[in-house]
């Protein structure tokens, strides 16, 4: 068994080489395609908020604040800039390693290859997320429940422009003008059991979508963690701009008190 630790060798690993301790993972190694020409130069979860923080930042206070000893941040794209930034997380509290991408594997394949390493519960959450939710939270909720898999998801509404009909054959039988919809979204936060990936092949690409649906089909549903907090996806350049544009009215929200530095031992 293998993992790809912190300063990218391959280290062999035993089953009491487990991570102890709530873990997450954060993935960190898309392209950002969608927010260029910001990320042409910088990968997506080092994009400045506000004059002093990145995102990772953000997220790393976060995590450590919630009780998180330990994350691995899954890289690609631009990954040496977010390894140089990062370092060993000590700054943040909150001992960091790395797993490298080298070929795109969808939001759950990464998890594959560091599967020997995970604990039996662990944190899985996007790299590019401004949120006040309590990741602990998250991961309790998926520990009591017993569920193969966890969803933080979030209600938005979508405002149709134009009126709905509604058919029975070639026949109107009902019309709504302009109506809003109601739906439960995703988040990008999840919590898993180890248990629930143990099936899936190494280095092949695995989406959400597709473990869901496989679930699903199995008989054996996620369970959802509701949120109605801050929540902000920052996909687009216009995502971005609101987040910078709110930033400063949130702020106290979103970073909580500094960690206690990492000792000596660990961050070496």
């Amino acid at each position: 068994m293998h993992t790809i630790g912190s300063d990218s060798r391959i280290h062999v690993r035993g089953s009491a080489d487990r991570l102890a301790g709530p873990h997450a993972v954060i993935l960190a190694g898309g392209r950002g395609v969608r927010l260029r020409p910001y990320t042409t130069c910088l990968p997506k979860p080092l994009v400045p908020i506000g004059d002093e923080h990145s995102i990772l930042d953000i997220v790393l206070a976060q995590l450590a604040h919630h009780g998180f000893r330990s994350a691995t941040l899954a890289i690609g794209h631009l990954g040496q800039l977010i390894r140089a930034y990062i370092g060993n997380g000590s700054r943040w509290g909150i001992e960091v390693d790395y797993s490298q991408e080298d070929t795109p594997l969808g939001t759950m394949g990464p998890l594959i290859g560091m599967l020997d390493r995970l604990p039996d519960e662990f944190l899985v959450m996007n790299g590019d997320i401004l949120t006040d939710l309590d990741y602990g939270a998250v991961l309790g909720a998926q520990r009591a429940s017993g569920a193969p898999l966890t969803v933080a998801t979030y209600e938005r509404s979508v405002k149709i422009d134009f009126g709905v009909l509604e058919r029975d054959g070639d026949r109107i039988v009902g019309f709504t003008e302009k109506p809003t919809l109601g739906y439960s979204v995703s988040m990008g936060v999840y919590a898993l059991s180890r248990t629930t990936l143990a099936r899936y092949p190494e280095g092949e690409p695995l989406g959400f979508d597709q473990l869901v649906l496989d679930l699903l089909a199995a008989g054996t549903p996620p369970a959802v963690f509701p949120f109605s907090g801050y929540w902000l996806d920052i996909g687009r350049p216009d995502d971005y701009d609101r987040a910078n544009q709110e930033f400063g009215a949130i702020k106290d929200e979103l970073l909580p008190p500094v960690a206690t530095p990492l000792s000596s031992t660990v961050a070496a």
